[in-house]
């Protein structure tokens, strides 16, 4: 597939960034399918919420949002998989265009709006994929639909129909593109949205773990109340961030102007200072996933000691291909090494204090 990549990227960055994007899934999605693989070196692995992750490296909600090409993507060497957003009832998403590649800044802006083919679609998709073994945790990030005034019924409907699929599931209210979802936020929403779904897993004979993907740009007072409300309420962990709706001075891109979230590379450095503001903030209790702008071992690296358990790419993975998830594990082993770590457990929120 890296070998594929390298031929194929090139021509599929000259054609519109969202049919790029359709044709990656659908490539993956009918290609050979599962693909047996070697085994992670036993330093990348740990076990987080009673689930083993061969590696810390993990793809972010976005990439494939209706849960098409599973299999393929674990095919890749992948320690995990995340789908979605997905929303209760079908929807479109925003008017095209929406993804706008920004490629002299490694970025990319989109306005996607939780285009989703909904909950029946995908609940087809992750039963199949619960016929294969998987190597890793497969995650469900779960979504609202733009027209519903019930934000906590659309969650709950998520989790209790997608529950039973999913090795853990994420409560998506960072997303810039669906009007009012980051408000969901504040404190009393939140608690109220949280208790409202473990009310839901609370009826499943399985309760997978659940975790809250926030927004990168936050007050001080969001901050201190997510994390309070996160360790209070028993949620599982953060994800730490989604896209931003910040424009840095330094984008060079004709398309900076654009409306939507930013990620890659510009996301890198202020997504990592949130991640080490939650690790202190949670007081280093709660497992916490950190995306936004990796695109190397160092980078990765780097969001782990800050604070980071696991790891997400997106926006470099579509610059780099595949070939970017051998070479960010093999950084990691070195990585390790180097600092005498005996596995990425070990490393997790090193610059705060542990031994190096």
């Amino acid at each position: 597939m890296a070998n594929l990549f390298s031929l194929a990227g090139p021509l599929l960055r000259l054609t519109d960034p969202e049919w790029a994007h359709r044709a990656a899934i659908r490539a993956l999605a009918y290609g050979p399918g599962l693909v047996q693989r070697r085994a992670d070196p036993p330093p990348l692995g740990q076990d987080l919420w009673g689930l083993h992750f061969p590696n810390p490296v993990g793809i972010a909600a976005g990439f494939d949002k209706d849960a098409e090409a599973v299999g393929p993507l674990f095919g890749l060497g992948l320690g995990f998989v995340e789908v979605g957003s997905i929303t209760p009832k079908p929807q479109p998403g925003n008017p095209r265009p929406r993804v706008f590649r920004l490629a002299e800044d490694g970025a990319v802006i989109n306005r996607y709006g939780f285009n989703s083919l909904g909950i029946e679609a995908a609940e087809k998709q992750l039963a199949r994929w619960r016929g294969h073994l998987l190597p890793g945790p497969l995650g469900v990030n779960l979504g609202k639909n733009k027209e519903s005034e019930d934000a906590a019924a659309d969650y709950r409907l998520g989790a209790e129909r997608l529950g039973p699929y999913a090795d853990y599931l994420v409560i998506n209210v960072s997303s810039p593109n669906t009007p009012g979802l980051r408000a969901l936020q504040s404190r009393e929403s939140l608690a109220g949205l949280i208790a409202a779904v473990q009310d839901s897993l609370a009826k499943l004979e399985k309760q997978p773990p659940l975790l809250l993907k926030i927004a990168p740009n936050l007050t001080e007072a969001d901050k201190n109340d997510i994390a309070a409300v996160a360790l209070e309420s028993g949620l599982s962990g953060l994800i730490v961030s989604n896209t931003t709706v910040a424009r840095p001075e330094s984008l060079r891109s004709r398309h900076k102007a654009e409306a939507g979230g930013l990620s890659g590379k510009p996301l890198f450095a202020p997504s990592t200072a949130l991640l080490a503001e939650f690790y202190r903030l949670t007081e280093g209790k709660l497992p916490l996933v950190g995306v936004g702008g990796i695109s190397s071992a160092e980078e990765a690296y780097a969001k782990i000691r800050a604070g980071a358990s696991l790891v997400q790419l997106y926006t470099a993975f579509v610059y780099q291909g595949p070939g970017l998830i051998g070479r960010i594990k093999q950084g990691l082993l070195e990585a390790l090494r180097r600092d005498g770590f005996a596995g990425i457990a070990e490393a997790v929120g090193a610059d705060h204090g542990k031994k190096a």
